[in-house]
């Protein structure tokens, strides 16, 4: 099985001791950092923009993954290729210019992917993968933290990756939403080596056991 990691996201930590939260990533075993940042207009919740990701840039030496959950995203992309991000993927259903937008993020460096809502179907967008380095498979309905993973999206997850092996590719699969310890398993079974884990993670009494139970070392 290929190598699992885990990006907890902070969205769960806490916002008053965000350095706190994040260098508690760095203890736990987390491999990337996740960013949820909302602008309440494609989705109705806001988080936090460019300074946000910037200052965690600042306070870890861990790959700041940054899901842009943003109208019009390529409109920001560069701004946040400045602010730190390692990662950067988007929602291509609220882009005017998913494809231009992918490139301009790979060409500054930056690992570049598309994000799926469970309700977008795969194949309305699957000619952008070859120029992803990761697909985001979202199992619940972005826009809020804690709610329950969608099973049927372990569906997508497995179309997502019978599409990238048959172009001979190796794009790694991220999943996003209610990932816990039970489903787990299951998740890194449909092809997924990326797992996003919020509440499970941060409301964990044991967050370094929970990460390599996700991982699937324990």
């Amino acid at each position: 099985m290929a190598n699992i990691l885990v990006a907890p996201s902070i969205l769960s930590g806490d916002f008053a001791n965000m350095e706190k939260s994040v260098k508690d990533l760095e203890k736990w075993g987390g491999d990337l950092v996740h960013c949820d940042v909302m602008d309440g207009v494609y989705v109705s919740n806001m988080t936090f923009g460019m300074p946000m990701v910037a200052a965690i840039k600042r306070i870890t030496s861990l790959p700041l993954d940054v899901h842009l959950m943003i109208t019009e995203p390529e409109r920001y992309v560069e701004e946040f290729v400045v602010a730190g991000a390692s990662y950067l993927t988007f929602h291509p259903d609220a882009s005017r210019a998913p494809l231009e937008a992918l490139r301009t993020i790979r060409r500054r460096g930056v690992k570049a992917g598309i994000v799926f809502n469970p309700n977008i179907p795969f194949k309305d967008y699957a000619y952008l993968v070859p120029e992803c380095d990761m697909i985001l498979i979202m199992s619940v309905y972005a826009g809020r933290g804690g709610q329950k993973f969608i099973e049927e999206t372990l569906d997508k997850v497995r179309e997502a990756k019978a599409y990238i092996d048959s172009l001979g590719l190796d794009i790694p699969i991220e999943i996003d939403g209610g990932v816990t310890e039970e489903n787990a398993e299951r998740i890194r079974l449909a092809g997924a080596t990326i797992l996003v884990a919020g509440s499970s993670v941060y409301k964990s009494p044991n967050p370094e056991r929970t990460i390599k139970i996700l991982k699937g070392n324990i």
